[in-house]
């Protein structure tokens, strides 16, 4: 019996599992992948899957493993790790690569390896997730609202619910200041320094500055040379860009990161299957130009970690049945932004 074309790396995480879920719900028969034997089998086992194991740092195992699959979707974090091996092998071996990272830091490194991609008839499309599914195609909408526009404002709100995969990527990050796009260029601000007022729905809400992925991703989507990710400032999310503010040349040490990590794993329980299916969020896109003019938008959809199993199989999908463009692609150049109105429950509206 021929191996599934679809193989899953990072299976057994929290939005690893909701990716499997969906991908079985829509009939596929993936090939699950990890790091950990153990929960990688006892997965496989429940689901009657084919598996595979190899550690990111294992070469040959790892070009042993993607070399079973047409399409490698990655939801292994942190993706400052796992994207640069992961690629490196999809090239080697002719498999089209996707990932649901948030980063942009992880999605420039996959944009660099676009020539070598190219070359070998491989798309590399990352951030296939909610982040930056949802705000790409927002933002290529609300940019198509106004011609020229030079700054793009993105700002997110969600149910409280945190991935431990999450959490330990902003451990991972901590230390190192906020990306934001000035004049075409990715540079770095303090975190908490910049602010602004955004209407998730409910009047003005009082946000902050955040590094996402889209500071890469819509400059490429959009060509808008001044981007800022925000988030709304709930007591959580002050709370964990203050301490980075001040402590962050702390936090930020290989120590201290490796400590944070591991009580993430014996304190933070993951998010319930339940939460995923009645949580929210919203995305605000803003747009101006040189004169002034200013144009906003407003997308709402369920949970981030739902939306991302939709979306990352629905890519999946597309990319098995040969809907591919060779190199580096976002979500909504090669789908248009209207993809993101495809799924259930998802609704947009201009401001």
């Amino acid at each position: 019996m021929a191996s599934p074309p679809l193989l899953i790396y990072g299976a057994t995480g929290y939005t690893g599992r909701l990716i499997v879920q969906r991908a079985l719900a829509r009939g596929l028969r993936p090939i699950i992948a990890g790091r950990d034997q153990g929960a990688v089998s006892s997965m496989a086992d429940t689901y009657g899957l084919e598996w595979k194991v190899a550690r990111v740092d294992q070469s040959d195992r790892v070009r042993s493993m993607v070399s079973s699959a047409t399409v490698l979707l990655n939801a292994a974090g942190p993706f400052a790790t796992t994207t640069t091996p992961l690629i490196e092998a999809c090239i080697a071996t002719g498999t089209h690569y996707l990932d649901v990272t948030g980063e942009a830091d992880a999605i420039e490194t996959t944009m660099q390896r676009n020539d070598a991609a190219a070359h070998r008839g491989v798309m590399l499309m990352p951030a296939v997730g909610f982040d930056v599914v949802a705000s790409d195609c927002l933002a290529v909408h609300v940019a198509q609202r106004l011609s020229h526009a030079r700054t793009l404002k993105l700002a997110f709100d969600k149910s409280e619910a945190v991935s431990r995969g999450s959490l330990k990527t902003c451990i991972e990050t901590s230390g190192q200041g906020v990306l934001v796009r000035r004049a075409g260029r990715l540079v770095r601000v303090a975190p908490g320094s910049l602010t602004g007022w955004f209407d998730y729905g409910h009047g003005p809400q009082f946000s902050m500055v955040v590094g996402l992925g889209d500071a890469s991703s819509a400059f490429v989507s959009t060509g808008i040379p001044n981007i800022e990710t925000y988030l709304r400032a709930t007591l959580p999310i002050w709370s964990a860009i203050t301490l980075d503010q001040y402590w962050g040349w702390l936090v930020g040490t290989p120590p201290w990161k490796a400590f944070m990590a591991a009580q993430v794993d014996c304190l933070y329980p993951e998010p319930s299957q339940e939460g995923s299916r009645t949580g929210w969020a919203t995305v605000v896109a803003e747009v101006s130009d040189e004169c002034g003019r200013c144009v906003r938008s407003r997308l709402h959809t369920g949970d981030v970690y739902w939306f991302t199993a939709l979306s990352a199989v629905a890519i999946a999908e597309k990319t098995l049945s040969g809907e591919v463009k060779s190199g580096f692609q976002t979500p909504s150049r090669m789908y248009g932004p209207d993809f993101v109105l495809s799924f259930d429950g998802v609704r947009r509206e201009d401001l």
